[in-house]
């Protein structure tokens, strides 16, 4: 029984995770007709509604880091959510990767060691083929923020962030379908939009086999 979401409105099998809630918001307005909040309990804020092609989508916030982001995904789960994209930003350690660049990420570890996390094959594909332009697939770090710095990335990661290894490495015991893309450096209000974009059209293709 979910303890922490509060739902006052339906839970769709797709949901887009931002970790802010004021991302939530943004791609609430950016992607439902009409979107109705259905979660505001401690402070993360979740939206319900159909997108322009008539599917139902949720869009919840995680709130900062991989407990909080592991709560939010188990009880989606148990609320019905069946495909989940992280959408977010991160910190790039590939020294070819420039500030506004897109990963579709293939694997998450967590810094310091422990298994990595690997994404659904087929909804990271989608993710590829839904952004419209090229973009970077590969691994990235997932880090404590307390302890950042203090903890060595693996040697291939392209960047590292805060919540994917969550959703990835718990996504497949929850029978959920999890799948994370971002975007390098601080992200504007459009680039938030094309990620949810591309996430809330992976999700569709997903759904449709």
């Amino acid at each position: 029984m979910a303890a922490y979401l509060k739902p006052t409105a339906p839970i769709a099998p797709d949901a887009v995770l931002p970790s802010d809630p004021g991302h939530a918001l943004l791609l609430a307005q950016e992607l439902l007709e009409v979107p109705l909040m259905s979660n505001h309990a401690y402070g993360l804020w979740g939206y319900h509604g159909e997108t322009d092609a008539g599917r139902p989508l949720t869009i919840q916030a995680t709130g900062i880091g991989g407990p909080s982001a592991a709560i939010v995904l188990r009880e989606l789960a148990e609320l019905g959510v069946r495909r989940a994209i992280r959408v977010g930003a991160c910190t790039p350690l590939d020294g070819e990767l420039s500030p506004g660049e897109v990963i579709v990420v293939e694997r998450a570890t967590v810094a310091g060691g422990g298994p990595a996390g690997e994404a659904d094959r087929t909804l990271a594909g989608r993710l590829v083929e839904a952004a419209g332009t090229p973009v970077r697939t590969g691994p990235v770090a997932s880090v404590d923020p307390v302890r950042a710095g203090t903890e060595p990335s693996p040697a291939d990661a392209l960047a590292t962030d805060l919540e994917s290894a969550a959703v990835l490495s718990l996504a497949p015991a929850l029978g959920v379908a999890g799948a994370a893309v971002l975007v390098a450096g601080t992200p504007s209000e459009e680039a938030v939009k094309r990620l949810g974009r591309s996430a809330s059209v992976a999700l569709a293709c997903a759904a449709e086999g």
